[in-house]
């Protein structure tokens, strides 16, 4: 797939910047800045939520890279497990995401996050009452409200970035564990 939307020039302070904290120019931020009031907006709310520290940093980069393994966005996950990387998160785990149904590596908690994210994306979502009690229980209802937002905000991220035809940009090159793939399933 290619870009639906070509590459905006953005201005050398901005592309040094991401530079500085990605290595590179985000294509993401390189098509949205076109419009750069939308851009700006996405920047700051992603960082706001960056910033919210109720629930454990590896639950919300699990349940973020469970959103993009399910919405197809290979930039999510590549970027996803580059911040893992560097957050210095379990990569065993994160690099598991897309398979973890089938994979051994997960804490029950950790389950019911990827269980959740999913059910979340899921058109309609899914989310059954069980579930919901089951976490509320584990986390409380500050963190279930936080990483209910943060998954809400990762689909906002994923399916924003597939519609515009942005896919892997490399990032996760840079990891010494490779990413799983996501199984093949059956269609229904």
């Amino acid at each position: 797939m290619a870009l639906r939307v070509p590459k905006a020039e953005l201005d050398a302070g901005l592309s040094e910047t991401m530079i500085e904290q990605f290595g590179a120019v985000p294509e993401p931020v390189e098509v949205v800045w076109h419009n750069p009031k939308v851009a700006a907006m996405a920047l700051d709310l992603g960082a706001k939520v960056g910033e919210w520290d109720a629930v454990d940093e590896n639950l919300k980069s699990f349940a973020h890279m469970a959103v993009a393994a399910q919405v197809g966005c290979s930039w999510c996950l590549d970027l996803g497990y580059f911040q893992a990387q560097n957050q210095n998160l379990d990569m065993t785990k994160a690099s598991q995401v897309p398979r973890w149904r089938d994979s051994e590596v997960f804490t029950p908690l950790e389950r019911d996050v990827l269980e959740y994210a999913e059910a979340m994306t899921n058109t309609p979502p899914t989310v059954s009452d069980e579930l919901s009690a089951r976490l509320l229980d584990r986390l409380g209802p500050a963190a279930i409200v936080e990483l209910t937002v943060f998954i809400a905000f990762s689909n906002f991220s994923t399916r924003g970035n597939v519609a515009l035809g942005i896919e892997s940009q490399g990032f996760s090159a840079a990891c010494e564990i490779p990413l799983a793939a996501r199984p093949e399933r059956g269609v229904a």
